[in-house]
């Protein structure tokens, strides 16, 4: 008799300890809900972040754009000189060489990654069954004294040297208030090939109704040091026109 007790009681246990578990797709639901909610996600056209990079004790004034067809610009100021990187008007990426400070079309095969890049605004997990992800809850870990939910995300394969190659980022959300807090991805080329890259987002804001970190810090995963921004203001839905992305043909 003691025996069918505890079973039972083992039974009813295991039940609870299952329903009150998360599961990726109930994590990434909770973290919208408590980031602003999907109709305000959805209802972003564009969005304008000013701020500063922090460069060897520097603090560079810094801007970037995004926008729901997946153009971006990002400009620092140095000097009364700008340089921009990352310049995508959705067929051509470009950046300002920062020895001539004159810009430079990227290759094909990165203007090609960035194309497939361009449905992830204003956040890679948005609508993600729609885009052909997919994601898996690989489990919990403690990240810097911080409980979080470890989620990898399945992306379209993108090219490197020629080859598909695969496209997984991990996300670790608070388990407490459902934000990733860190990002990791192994890096496929460059200088930093196979290393992970890591970026950490924290001091959460609300603008309009929606929450974005403030602080990120992207760096080498194990490396002291990594680029930090502080972002100071987030335009909602800003003016927009095609000459902010534009490759400029005259120098």
């Amino acid at each position: 008799m003691k025996t069918i007790k505890f079973m039972v009681v083992a039974m009813i246990f295991s039940f609870v300890a299952t329903t009150q578990a998360q599961t990726a797709e109930e994590i990434i639901a909770n973290y919208f809900e408590n980031t602003g909610g999907l109709d305000a996600w959805n209802s972003l056209e564009a969005l304008k972040f000013e701020g500063a990079v922090k460069v060897q004790g520097m603090e560079l004034p810094m801007t970037m754009v995004q926008t729901k067809e997946g153009k971006q610009m990002t400009m620092a100021e140095f000097q009364g000189m700008k340089f921009y990187q990352g310049v995508f008007d959705g067929e051509t990426m470009w950046n300002t060489n920062q020895m001539t400070m004159a810009a430079e079309k990227s290759d094909a095969e990165t203007t090609a990654n960035a194309k497939l890049e361009m449905n992830d605004f204003a956040d890679p997990f948005l609508n993600y069954l729609d885009k052909g992800y997919t994601v898996e809850l690989v489990g919990k870990e403690t990240v810097e004294g911080t409980e979080t939910y470890k989620i990898r995300l399945t992306k379209e394969p993108i090219m490197v040297d020629g080859k598909e190659t695969p496209s997984v980022g991990t996300y670790y959300f608070d388990t407490e208030n459902f934000v990733p807090i860190v990002v990791e991805q192994e890096v496929s080329s460059g200088p930093m090939k196979g290393m992970v890259s890591q970026t950490k987002l924290s001091d959460y804001q609300e603008v309009e109704g929606i929450y974005f970190p403030m602080s990120i810090t992207a760096g080498a995963k194990g490396q002291p040091g990594g680029q930090e921004i502080m972002i100071k203001s987030i335009e909602i839905n800003p003016e927009v026109t095609d000459d902010m992305f534009a490759f400029p043909e005259k120098q």
